[in-house]
């Protein structure tokens, strides 16, 4: 009788409007709140070792959490046309990005040494550093492919059966940003791809096409790893040598490689061995103590295990749970496609990335970099991350019922200012034959009809309906 009631609870909980708003604004809020915890667990001891200030690294992620809500409070706010509109826009910036990232980096592959007149233009690895700020451009292309790609696949509509309306335009874009982002991050690769395994799943595309693309998916990353070992130098090609060994250290004895290329790989094991199922207390890591490589950031999931045990590990992998039940539910309940496909494609970023890294730390996967989102050191994955679930939380309040719930009863003025969706962007202005409209009407554009369209008529009027509607 226990067991029955608490099912029929949870299920009356579930029915309610804004059920699926407060699960993905409790997960993440969670998640969050861990991973402040932990990453100034990771990296007190460090910090406090290097120039006394122990809360160095919380102080600059608890920064990039505070821009990461206001992102995630300003896009909770937008209406889908605002992200229509964008979606090009902000793709041609990612991809403007990556391409100085690389050609920063072939610059300085090639002469050996920074140059002077680039100023404060520099690059390292996936980050460019434009004098203080310090950007990774893959984040953004992770963001700009779920918004072009979803504009782009309802655009096409039943026509997308066909081969030739996937290769353009596509395919290309795929191809040119796996190019840009996989030469030096084959994580966030992987995860561009999985972007788009979601988009086409959503769409309904056929199986026959992702065993299509999972053959040139794989065949692309051999390409990449060969290329980069060819055209680099002694020292470059090292270092290729040292990646390809961190993505098969996975099908090795930890035991028998450990001081060659399973080093990282042995410690996380270690460090989840020592924290058992109850750990060994917050902040008692004895592993971080620069012995594990990355501590707090790629395998801070192995810091939470050692500390946190598999009770911990437990609550972070039912949080994260919790939100791909959120994200892929307002992925079915919202009738805009494009919402449907973004929402499912923010989806599948956030869980397929979770699950690369946790498969990393514990050596079921190869090892690609890739952070734990919301919980490793990162600034520009954090914003990113949150600006993507504020999305999903504007997606959430266009539920049907959800829409009807926001307008059964205006809020007050104050909550207005901070939960009423901002206006859409001015739409392109066409020149028509119709007469001009009576004075004091409101012209409305294109992307607000579509948005009218795509709520229910309570919604749009701010009523419960008509009295035939409500006589039915």
């Amino acid at each position: 009788m226990t067991a029955t009631a608490g099912l029929s609870a949870l299920r009356g909980l579930l029915a309610r409007p804004l059920a699926s708003y407060y699960l993905l604004l409790s997960s993440a809020g969670l998640l969050l709140m861990i991973g402040l915890t932990m990453v100034f667990s990771a990296t007190s001891v460090m910090d406090f070792a290097a120039d006394g200030n122990a809360s160095a690294s919380l102080a600059k992620q608890a920064v990039f959490a505070v821009v990461g809500i206001v992102a995630f409070w300003a896009c909770q706010r937008l209406p889908a046309s605002t992200y229509r509109s964008v979606g090009r826009t902000v793709l041609a910036v990612a991809i403007g990005l990556l391409l100085v990232l690389n050609l920063v980096l072939a610059y300085g592959r090639l002469t050996g040494q920074e140059d002077p007149r680039l100023g404060p233009l520099q690059a390292h690895l996936n980050w460019l550093y434009l004098g203080p700020v310090q950007l990774q451009p893959s984040e953004l292309a992770k963001f700009a492919l779920v918004l072009w790609g979803a504009r782009l696949i309802v655009r096409k509509g039943a026509a997308l059966g066909w081969w030739k309306e996937l290769a353009t335009p596509l395919f290309p874009v795929v191809g040119l940003l796996a190019v840009l982002v996989g030469y030096n991050d084959l994580g966030t690769m992987l995860c561009l791809l999985a972007i788009v395994v979601g988009l086409l799943w959503a769409a309904g595309v056929r199986s026959r096409v992702f065993a299509v693309l999972s053959a040139i998916g794989l065949a692309g990353v051999g390409l990449l790893i060969a290329a980069a070992s060819l055209g680099a130098g002694s020292g470059e090609r090292d270092a290729t040598n040292y990646r390809f060994a961190r993505l098969t250290s996975f099908l090795e004895d930890p035991e028998k490689c450990k001081l060659d290329g399973c080093w990282q790989i042995y410690q996380g094991r270690l460090a989840i061995e020592h924290g058992g199922w109850f750990g060994v207390g917050l902040g008692k890591s004895s592993l971080k103590w620069a012995w594990l490589p990355e501590a707090h950031n790629d395998f801070i999931f192995a810091i939470i295990a050692e500390e946190l045990g598999v009770v911990g590990c437990t609550v972070v992998l039912v949080l994260f749970a919790v939100l791909a039940y959120s994200g892929l539910r307002i992925a079915r309940r919202v009738e805009d496609p494009f919402r449907r496909l973004a929402a499912a494609a923010v989806t599948t970023w956030l869980v397929s990335q979770a699950a690369i890294n946790i498969g990393g730390v514990v050596g079921l996967l190869p090892i690609t970099g890739l952070p734990l989102p919301f919980i490793s050191d990162g600034g520009s994955a954090l914003v990113v991350t949150l600006a993507a679930v504020g999305m999903l939380a504007s997606f959430a309040r266009a539920e049907p019922d959800a829409a009807r719930a926001l307008h059964a009863r205006p809020p007050a003025r104050w909550v207005r200012l901070v939960w009423a969706p901002l206006p859409p962007l001015p739409g392109r202005r066409r020149r028509s034959a119709a007469p001009p409209a009576p004075r004091g009407s409101v012209p409305r554009s294109r992307a607000r009809r579509e948005d009218d369209q795509a709520a229910p008529r309570g919604a749009r009027t701010g009523r419960a309906g008509t009295a035939s509607e409500r006589r039915r």
